[in-house]
C-alpha cells in the first residue's frame, strides 16, 4: 500500500512511522524542514485533563507512548511529569471542574478538585485569593517538542519512510485527474489517487492531511473545505523576579487565559493570548518573533495573579507559531473522503496527541476503521449536524 503524508511535524511523523510499522510504503512530503511549521514552536504540554471525553482518550493513549518514550526510542525528551494546574475565578468555571473532573476520574485520569489554599500547595507562587477553585493531575507534565520530533523521524527514516523536505504539495489528485480548479466538481466519492509537487507526480492510494496551519489549503486542493483556521500564539521566556521551582506544574488561569511554566535555569516559559482580535494568519507569511509589547502585557498580566512575576522580571526571547485551530478546538480526524485522511486542526494540542493520532491513522489506512479510540466526535460532519462539543481546557 502506498501512502503519501502531506507534513513533516511531529502528527505526520508519527502517522508515518505508525503506517511503516503496519506494513506501508510511506512518503513523507514536507514543504520545508521537519518540524519547521508548529511542532518546533510548541510549548510540549502533555496532559489528559481536557474537558471533552475523546481528548482525554487520545492523551490517555498517547501517555502510554509517552511514559515510555525514552525506552522505545531510545532518547530522552526532558519528560517532566510535573502536572497540570487549572486555575478558576468563577463559581460557573468550578461547577465545570466538578464535571469534567468526574469524567476524567471514570476514565482513569487521577485528576482532583482542589480549593485557592490546596492549588497553592501545588504553586507555592498562585495568590489564592484570585481564584475559587482549581483542578490538578500529577501525571500530566510537558517535554521538549524538537527532540521528541527529532526521535520520530529517527525511527520513521529507520523503519523505511521516504522523508522529503522541501517537497510541497502542490496538488491534491483525485479520479478521473480531477484536483484543485478542476471542471470535474467536488464528487465525495472521486477517490484521491496521488498529489503533485515540483519534482513530478506522486501516485498514492491514500493521502494524509497532517500538514497542521496549511491543512485548509491542502483539503482545497482535494475540492475539500475544512474549517481549520491558522492563528498566532506567542511564548516568551523570563527571568522572573522570584525563581519558579523547577517541580511547578504549568499552571493556567483560565479567566484570563494567561500561564506558565518552570523551564532551564529558574526561567519560566509565559503564554496567553489576549483580547478579542484573533484573525487568522498566512502560514507562509506571518510574524514568527515575540512582539515585545505581548511580552510586556501577558507577563503583567500574570503578575496579577502568580507572584513570581513582580517588577524586576526581566523578559529575555520568546518566538511565535500557529495553532491550527477548528470551531471547537477539537480536531479533526478521519476519511474525509475515499483516500484522503485528515489528522489536523488540533488547536494547540497535536504534539501531546500525535502518538495516539499516528497509530489511529494507521487503523484508518491499514484497517479502514478506526479501534484504538472512537473518533466519531472528531468527524467533520458535527459542524454541519450541530453536534460539535467544545473543548474549555484551552489556551
Amino acid at each position: 500500500m502506498n501512502v503519501v503524508v502531506v507534513g513533516g511535524g511531529i502528527v505526520g511523523l508519527s502517522s508515518a512511522y505508525a503506517l511503516a510499522g503496519r506494513g506501508a510504503d510511506v512518503i513523507v512530503c514536507e514543504k520545508g524542514s521537519i518540524g519547521g511549521g508548529s511542532t518546533d514552536r510548541a510549548v510540549g504540554g502533555i496532559r489528559a485533563q481536557f474537558s471533552t471525553p475523546v481528548n482525554v482518550e487520545l492523551s490517555r493513549e498517547s501517555m502510554r507512548v509517552w511514559d515510555a518514550f525514552e525506552d522505545r526510542f531510545g532518547i530522552d525528551i526532558d519528560y517532566r511529569r510535573n502536572g497540570y494546574l487549572f486555575l478558576a475565578r468563577t463559581a460557573e468555571t468550578a461547577a465545570a471542574f466538578e464535571e469534567t473532573v468526574a469524567m476524567q476520574n471514570d476514565r482513569g485520569v487521577p485528576s482532583e478538585v482542589l480549593d485557592p489554599e490546596m492549588a497553592r500547595e501545588r504553586c507555592p507562587g498562585i495568590d489564592p485569593e484570585k481564584f475559587v477553585a482549581a483542578t490538578y493531575s500529577p501525571t500530566d507534565g510537558f517535554a521538549d517538542p524538537h527532540l521528541a520530533l527529532q526521535a520520530y523521524a529517527r525511527a520513521a527514516a529507520d523503519a523505511g519512510v521516504d522523508v522529503r523536505t522541501k517537497t510541497p504539495v502542490t496538488d491534491v489528485l483525485r479520479e478521473d485527474g480531477a484536483g484543485s480548479g478542476s471542471d470535474a466538481g467536488s464528487d465525495h466519492d472521486r477517490p484521491v489517487t496521488g498529489v503533485e509537487t515540483p519534482d513530478g507526480r506522486i501516485d498514492a492510494e491514500l493521502v494524509v492531511n497532517a500538514a497542521g496551519p496549511w491543512a485548509r489549503e491542502v483539503a482545497a486542493m482535494a475540492d475539500i473545505s475544512l474549517p481549520i483556521a491558522p492563528k498566532r500564539r506567542q511564548i516568551a521566556v523570563v527571568d522572573p523576579e522570584t525563581p519558579v521551582p523547577e517541580t511547578d506544574p504549568l499552571t493556567i488561569d483560565l479567566g484570563t487565559g494567561t500561564y506558565f511554566r518552570p523551564d532551564q535555569d529558574a526561567a519560566a516559559l509565559v503564554g496567553g493570548h489576549l483580547g478579542d482580535a484573533d484573525p487568522d494568519r498566512d502560514p507562509d507569511a506571518y510574524e514568527k518573533s515575540m512582539a515585545f509589547d505581548w511580552a510586556a502585557e501577558v507577563v503583567g498580566t500574570a503578575a496579577e495573579w502568580a507572584t513570581y512575576f513582580g517588577p524586576e522580571s526581566r523578559i529575555k526571547r520568546g518566538w511565535a507559531g500557529l495553532y491550527a485551530v477548528t470551531p471547537d478546538d477539537n480536531a479533526i480526524v478521519e476519511e474525509t473522503v475515499p483516500g484522503f485522511i485528515t489528522a489536523a486542526g488540533f488547536s494547540g494540542h497535536g504534539f501531546q496527541h500525535a502518538p495516539a493520532t499516528g497509530r489511529i491513522v494507521a487503523e484508518l489506512v491499514v484497517d479502514g476503521s478506526a479501534s484504538l479510540v472512537d473518533i466519531d466526535p472528531l468527524s467533520s460532519d458535527r459542524f454541519e449536524s450541530g453536534v460539535a462539543r467544545t473543548e474549555r481546557n484551552v489556551v
